[in-house]
């Protein structure tokens, strides 16, 4: 959660009434994303309240998928939910995604009815639902959402993960391919706005294709084989020309051009190739994927 004062006070019992059905054990683990409001004392005035919610204190804004990380890290029980703050994905839709959950499903994506989201943020998503699905592997990407219940076994496949960029779902990819989808209600959001922009959608899409997939170097050098043959063909066209006719090609426009073009491709490829290498160096820095500050006091003996 990130800027959730507002939300907070509506959420919390909304989601303890939700699992009181679902299950006699449960908790109810809420991340401060490095909100700059008040939303750190609202999680720790309900976590003394009520010893089934947890509070993680994040020392800043790591974003959204480090702060699920952190969750995902901490929870004890068999099943996770992961959910936002922002209500628009209501909790009682979560038994929906619990009756998926079957012995041939490990994941199940709470996938909305009808979104309610700007044309804009609506292309994005579905940018990144596309390069999702290429780091993925798997067509269940294009129905991914925060709202997603799945076994905690699968956290062991990336339990020594470590990276400031993380995608959820791509590491739930390393321990299974069973994905299932439900359609739940999407409500408006009521509070505040989303942190996710067109801009930074397609971050998050540059992130995943550049981080978790090998795809794009072999597009450049699919682009790199194409150009050369292009390249082959130019010549053979300025030879034959040469001979028969006894003249090269005519015009500095089509040198200017030809020029450019080929220009253009080396600039993409090393562009590519320049992603990569930045990735490596930023995981030779070693930088955390998240930073603990501070966790509400546990109470261990409350089971329901």
């Amino acid at each position: 959660m990130h800027r959730s004062e507002a939300s907070l006070p509506l959420l919390i019992p909304r989601l303890l009434a939700a699992l009181e059905q679902l299950a006699p054990a449960h908790e109810v683990i809420l991340v401060d994303d490095g909100s700059p409001d008040g939303s750190w004392a609202v999680i720790a005035a309900a976590a003394a309240a009520d010893g089934r919610v947890r509070g993680i204190r994040l020392m800043r804004n790591f974003g959204q998928h480090n702060a699920l990380l952190v969750g995902i890290r901490q929870a004890r029980y068999d099943l996770i939910v992961t959910l936002d703050d922002d209500l628009q994905n209501p909790p009682e839709e979560i038994g929906h995604l619990v009756e998926r959950l079957t012995d041939d499903v490990d994941v199940v994506y709470g996938s909305p009815l009808s979104e309610q989201h700007s044309l804009w943020r609506s292309a994005a998503s579905q940018v990144t639902k596309y390069a999702l699905e290429e780091a993925m592997g798997a067509t269940a990407a294009r129905s991914v959402s925060a709202f997603r219940v799945f076994r905690t076994d699968l956290r062991r496949a990336f339990e020594r993960y470590q990276s400031p960029d993380i995608s959820i779902d791509v590491l739930l990819t390393w321990a299974t391919t069973r994905f299932a989808m439900v359609r739940v209600r999407h409500d408006p959001r009521t509070h505040g706005r989303s942190n996710y922009t067109f801009a930074r959608l397609m971050h998050h899409a540059l992130n995943m294709m550049t981080g978790f997939t090998t795809r794009p170097l072999r597009l450049a050098s699919l682009i790199g084989f194409i150009f050369t043959i292009f390249g082959v063909v130019i010549f053979i066209v300025v030879v034959v020309r040469n001979v028969i006719a006894g003249s090269a090609v005519p015009g500095f426009p089509f040198l200017a051009s030809i020029i450019a073009i080929f220009s253009g491709v080396q600039l993409l490829i090393l562009g590519i190739m320049g992603e990569y290498v930045a990735r490596m160096h930023l995981r030779l820095l070693e930088r955390p994927s998240y930073v603990i500050a501070e966790t509400t006091p546990t109470n261990d003996s409350t089971d329901s």
